[in-house]
């Protein structure tokens, strides 16, 4: 889970094991004696569907999927790279 709910109101069950996007961790923030791995979007999104954190070999054959398509994906975390965005952006007026 991502740190919106997790630590906050929502916690997993006592003695279970997770992994989590959140940015933090601390003991028991995400519940009672958890052991709590925080990790990216992509591995949380693997280790969902093993249903456990996985090795190198089984991440990498995973996330090839998006490999592929990374220049695609990963350009919308650059927004000054989107001509779209950049065109607008020279219309906003500051206040």
């Amino acid at each position: 889970g991502c740190s919106l709910c997790m630590g906050n109101q929502a916690q997993i069950k006592e003695g279970s094991t997770c992994i989590s996007t959140s940015t933090r961790n601390f003991p028991n923030r995400l519940g009672k004696n958890t052991n709590v791995f925080l990790g990216s979007a992509e591995l949380t999104a693997v280790a969902s569907k093993l249903g456990k954190l996985p090795t190198p070999a089984e991440y990498l054959a995973e996330i090839g999927v998006i490999t592929k398509d990374a220049d695609k994906i990963y350009k919308y975390m650059n927004f000054n790279q989107i001509e779209e965005y950049v065109e607008t952006a020279k219309e906003v007026k500051a206040a």
